[in-house]
């Protein structure tokens, strides 16, 4: 998708936020812990290369969910450790092993795959993945873990580290996060031996179970300056929101009462309103649950009225605006402000994947 410069719908991305919510989480966890930014996804919507850049002498390395990803960091000249956190296809391990990426094994199947390939494996990278408990990738029993350090140590790989990921870690109920953590320790208790780097945690184990941090701590989502508990958990320490997403008003008019607006003629006006259009829509990732939110025009809430369109939406004004006047569709204006999570809540859904939604038509503006 081609981003859009010349329409003035903007994701505005604070990099100093970032930079300081990364300060504030290694004075948080264990201090010889490395953080590993997760990038992914476009570092959740935010930008990859330019979050991985802005950051990079603050971090041991980088956390991507693919080798696409990764090449795309390397191709962009960002030189530190990255690990992908999902199996990748046996045949493209080459590719990592030669760009100094490391990849996660997620089974002695497939690690019986990678040997087979006719390739050099001797610069090649492996985090053996632990399925405590998750149920997504990952081995689950120790015998297997060795058997894979054995035919890793047959072909020269470097078992570089092995990781587990907690599933309940944002609940107030501890109990699955303790099953996970003591499968985990169990099978950690049992390698033949141990690699240079131990991980389990994720953004939500580091803030509310720091003393589970070990020579990583791969933070997410409050790198960006969201609880990843929504509003369940109160966060230890104040993070900043990195992203803000503004429009425009691009025309305004006065209707009668009893028109209708948008497809399906879902919003009927009950008296003289004025209404304006933003250049936002679904295709932008500006999804049609949002009829009926919210959005703030010279600091006043303003209702989305009538279907969220692909392109565009209309909103109830109090009254007439000039052209070009500023939409805040996510961030502050004035004495108001519209949080991630207050988007995530009406849509039913978590601040990670309004994030992540926010499509490449979208520009980028960095600060």
């Amino acid at each position: 998708m081609k981003t859009s410069p010349h329409r003035n719908t903007s994701a505005i991305v604070d990099l100093k936020a970032i930079r300081n919510n990364i300060e504030k989480f290694k004075k948080h966890i264990n201090p010889n812990a490395e953080i590993w930014p997760a990038v992914k996804a476009d570092a959740y919507g935010h930008g990859s290369v330019e979050v991985s850049k802005a950051v990079s002498d603050l971090v041991g390395g980088f956390c991507v969910s693919n080798l696409d990803e990764a090449i795309e960091l390397r191709n962009h000249l960002v030189t530190k450790p990255i690990l992908v956190l999902s199996g990748i296809v046996p045949e493209d391990v080459d590719i990592a092993a030669a760009l100094n990426i490391s990849l996660t094994a997620p089974s002695l199947e497939w690690l019986k795959l990678v040997v087979q390939e006719e390739a050099e494996l001797s610069d090649l990278k492996i985090h053996i993945g632990v399925d405590s408990g998750m149920g997504r990738i990952g081995i689950r029993d120790v015998e297997e873990a060795n058997q894979m350090i054995e035919l890793a140590d047959k072909y020269a790989i470097n078992f570089e580290g092995i990781f587990t990921h907690f599933a309940t870690a944002d609940m107030a109920d501890e109990t699955k996060f303790k099953n996970q953590q003591a499968r985990f320790n169990k099978i950690m208790a049992g390698l033949s031996r141990q690699p240079k780097f131990i991980h389990s945690t994720n953004t939500a184990a580091a803030l509310w179970h720091k003393e589970q941090v070990q020579a990583i701590e791969r933070l997410g989502i409050s790198m960006y300056g969201l609880n990843p508990s929504g509003k369940t958990l109160e966060l230890p320490f104040e993070i900043e929101p990195a992203l803000s997403l503004v429009s425009e008003l691009t025309h305004i008019k006065k209707i009668a009462a009893g028109e209708t607006v948008g497809y399906g003629a879902t919003y009927e006006t009950s008296e003289e309103t004025w209404i304006g259009t933003v250049p936002i829509g679904y295709a932008d990732g500006w999804t049609r649950q949002m009829q009926g939110f919210k959005v703030l025009v010279d600091g006043k809430f303003c209702e989305i009225v009538g279907r969220v369109c692909m392109d565009q939406m209309m909103i109830k004004l109090d009254k007439s605006y000039p052209l070009g006047t500023k939409v805040t569709l996510i961030g502050r204006d004035k004495a108001n402000e519209i949080t991630t999570t207050d988007v995530a809540d009406w849509r039913g859904t978590i601040n990670y994947e309004v994030l992540c939604l926010l499509s490449d038509r979208i520009k980028r503006i960095y600060k």
